[in-house]
């Protein structure tokens, strides 16, 4: 080995011993930063003992969860959210909308503290959130023309009566409609609830399903539909509210705070409004039981 292939070979070693060093020091820099970040950041009962103000995330989904014309936070699952952190002793909410496909990646993200939108809670859900114990037991309904002519009280007589059925792009009553058989030709899928009744208004379908409530609001003032009666319910899903997955903690102190809330007069009287009764109320489910796979 001459001279000059010696010394390029030294230089070399001597580089990266130094990148290394520098690689590790920076490493270990970062690790100190996001460890004094989150430090700094501090937990949701901290936020809520400083008097700091809590962010709830939702989507407008009338009547659970919107804002109203001031951007108030307005519906069923604000309304609950509101008086639980008021027991816990939280000061100012501020409202966060958005859309509902972006409500978990936005906590996880810090966009708000808690969903505030009463969200079924589902195993691959349980993965990503904490839930709180549940609110409701929300179910399906079935919009029909007034009178019902065509005598539709279940999917199964959709199915076997050859009816139109129309609902959502990827809501759960779509995912029920093929199972129970109705054909891909008999099925309409469109944007959202508005969509749904006007498709009955019109005549382009015999029936529309989707959430109880939503339903019943969405044809209020329409004296052209009615919800079918008796109806034999599709499914039903159990919604709570979501936390991040590093605040067991808060989770514990809601789930207290909460705890003689739900049912109460006080809380019936407060939602009563916006359609929700004792028929709604949470059953026997538990989050836990919920959130196995």
């Amino acid at each position: 080995m001459n001279k000059w292939h010696f010394f390029e070979r030294r230089t070399r070693v001597f580089r990266c011993v130094v990148l290394n060093g520098m690689a590790a020091l920076g490493a270990a820099m970062l690790a100190i930063g996001l460890v004094a970040g989150s430090a700094s950041a501090g937990s949701l009962l901290d936020k809520i003992k400083k008097g700091e103000p809590i962010r709830i995330g939702y989507s407008n989904d009338a009547p659970w969860a919107y804002s109203g014309s001031n951007n108030e936070p307005l519906g069923i699952s604000n309304t609950i959210m509101l008086a639980v952190l008021k027991k816990m002793g939280a000061g100012k909410v501020e409202p966060v909308s958005a859309e509902w496909g972006a409500l978990i990646p936005g906590l996880q993200a810090g966009r708000f503290d808690i969903i505030a939108d009463a969200m079924g809670v589902l195993p691959a859900r349980c993965r990503n959130v904490l839930f709180t114990d549940l609110i409701a037991t929300l179910r399906d309904a079935l919009v029909v023309p007034k009178g019902n002519p065509k005598g539709l009280h279940s999917y199964a007589d959709i199915r076997d009566k050859g009816a139109t059925f129309v609902t959502g792009v990827g809501f759960v009553d779509l995912a029920t409609a093929k199972k129970v058989g109705i054909p891909e030709d008999k099925i309409l899928q469109v944007t959202d609830y508005t969509e749904i009744v006007q498709a009955v208004k019109v005549g382009r379908a015999d029936a529309g399903g989707s959430e109880y409530l939503t339903l019943k609001k969405a044809i209020a003032s329409n004296d052209r539909l009615e919800l079918a009666n008796p109806y034999i319910p599709a499914w039903h899903i159990s919604p709570a509210f979501a936390f991040p997955l590093n605040e067991q903690a808060a989770v514990d102190a809601f789930n207290s705070a909460m705890k003689a809330y739900i049912g109460s007069d006080e809380m019936l009287a407060s939602v009563s409004t916006y359609g929700y009764d004792k028929s709604i109320l949470p059953g026997s489910e538990k989050t836990a039981d919920l959130c196995k796979d």
